[in-house]
């Protein structure tokens, strides 16, 4: 039986809370600020309206530990609009939902596929749970220094050798817009009696856009992390995780409840709510639009010269297998800049903050909120860049992959006897912590990783170059933790 469509104009939550403000509820329960009238200067510099229904869970607005009534009905909405079987909203964003994903998948032991340019969450993920990750090494393009995605070879090798993991994870896209052959590695998976796993974080728009590459839930997936705040345009840090058919929606809830707060933030619940009826109404015609400025961007960019901004001719069939559109991407080396150095001039000199720069290139993250006017000054800015600052590239690095030789599972390394050392001591020794330059949140050495000279001198590369370096228990990154 044919199931019914339910109404994507409806935004449950929302419209409870438009009903609650216009009640006169007297407050004897959390959050302390009472409605912004105990914290005046947050309440000024927020708003009224917006601390007015910065609320706690009761009746009328549901629990989201366990939802029957307005978040049900939202969750509901919102499985239909992405084509999944359940959806649950998300307020610790999507590194919850990603680890939300992998710990309903995994316990301790269990192994793991997935490509090694994978957002730290997955692995912290691993660490948190014992799972043991198997790394399918992906190609790079050697011209942009950026990892691609995974070759179906690749997985079915890996697949083939490891007949009792559990599960298959994929990035759809990666950062850079690259996407897996992901209907044929869901298939794959399928066939070995696997889980497939997405990591979406980039990728809510395929599931409203039109000529975009496939959806997780479109290809068969059976779970997939989506930050609805990056291109979905949602409130920051709220995101959704949506399952398929063949998922346990209690026991994902169960693992959701082990890790997320018992106070949903109802500003981000429906902001969810809101967004997810927004492109739901208006998806197709919003990402058309997004397309068209990206290509336009990208073309105008090109047209500067000694910039690369990369789009549709890297797709190969496989590695490449798809490209976002919406992903506006440049390299930068041919001006003699690193991506880090194009990205602080632009914020320093010509007010405009892009999503981030690694050693080769720059994101300009294009959504819902982008117009042709704000295109048009970065393209002028980044001409002007080339004009005042163009040199000579010889001697800079570009690789922005090393693949890593795994030691000890993450949360072996991660829990085990360590020593902190001076970092240019450190080489040969297997690493109990992450290092990554954030964004994009890839690391560069993540816990039971052996520490190689090739590592070192990125690390050190990229510390000079003035890339944001996370991870380590020593801010500053002189020192790092290895196992004794």
């Amino acid at each position: 039986m044919e199931r019914e469509l339910l109404n994507q104009s409806k935004a449950p939550i929302h419209e409870a809370l438009e009903r609650f403000r216009h009640m006169r509820v007297v407050p004897f329960d959390v959050p302390g600020h009472k409605r912004g009238r105990g914290n005046p200067e947050l309440a000024k510099f927020l708003g009224e309206q917006c601390v007015g229904v910065d609320v706690n869970s009761m009746k009328p607005l549901d629990n989201l530990c366990h939802p029957v009534s307005v978040i049900r009905e939202a969750e509901e909405l919102a499985a239909e609009a992405f084509g999944a079987a359940h959806a649950f909203l998300m307020v610790g964003g999507t590194t919850s939902a990603v680890q939300s994903m992998v710990l309903s998948a995994c316990k301790r032991g269990d192994e793991i596929i997935l490509p090694r340019n994978v957002h730290r969450s997955v692995i912290n993920a691993l660490v948190l749970c014992g799972a043991v990750p198997v790394y399918v090494n992906p190609e790079v393009d050697t011209r942009l220094g950026i990892a691609l995605g995974m070759k179906r070879e690749q997985v079915a090798r890996a697949i083939k050798e490891h007949p009792n993991a559990v599960a298959v994870l994929v990035n759809n896209p990666t950062y850079y817009g690259i996407c897996s052959d992901l209907k044929a590695i869901v298939e794959m998976a399928h066939a070995a009696g696997m889980f497939c796993l997405a990591d979406e974080a980039h990728g809510t728009h395929f599931y409203f856009g039109d000529n975009l590459p496939i959806s997780a839930m479109a290809a068969g997936a059976d779970m997939a992390a989506i930050s609805m705040h990056k291109s979905g345009g949602s409130l920051t840090q709220s995101s959704f995780l949506v399952a398929g058919p063949k998922m346990n929606a209690g026991y994902i809830r169960q693992i959701i409840n082990l890790t997320q707060t018992t106070s949903g933030s109802y500003l981000l619940m429906s902001s969810l709510d809101i967004s997810r009826k927004n492109l739901a109404l208006h998806g197709k015609e919003v990402f058309r639009h997004v397309c068209n400025i990206a290509e336009y961007a990208r073309n105008e960019i090109n047209a500067i010269g000694g910039y690369y901004a990369f789009g549709q001719e890297l797709v190969n069939g496989d590695s490449v297998y798809a490209f976002d559109p919406t992903k506006l991407s440049i390299h930068t080396l041919d001006i003699g800049m690193a991506g880090i150095e194009v990205y602080d001039t632009l914020r320093d000199d010509y007010d405009i903050q892009i999503e981030f720069g690694d050693l080769g290139n720059v994101l300009a993250y294009l959504s819902i909120g982008d117009r042709a006017q704000e295109v048009e000054r970065l393209v002028s800015a980044l001409a002007e860049i080339r004009r005042r600052y163009k040199k000579d590239p010889t001697g800079m690095l570009s690789q922005e992959y090393i693949p890593p030789e795994v030691v000890a599972s993450p949360q072996e390394a991660f829990y085990a006897e360590k020593v902190s050392l001076p970092i240019e001591e450190t080489e040969g020794k297997i690493c109990s912590e992450f290092v990554m330059c954030y964004p994009p949140g890839i690391p560069i050495l993540a816990p039971g990783e052996r520490i190689t000279k090739d590592i070192l001198k990125y690390i050190a590369y990229a510390k000079e170059k003035g890339c944001s370096m996370t991870g380590p228990e020593d801010a500053a990154i002189e020192h790092l933790n290895v196992l004794k």
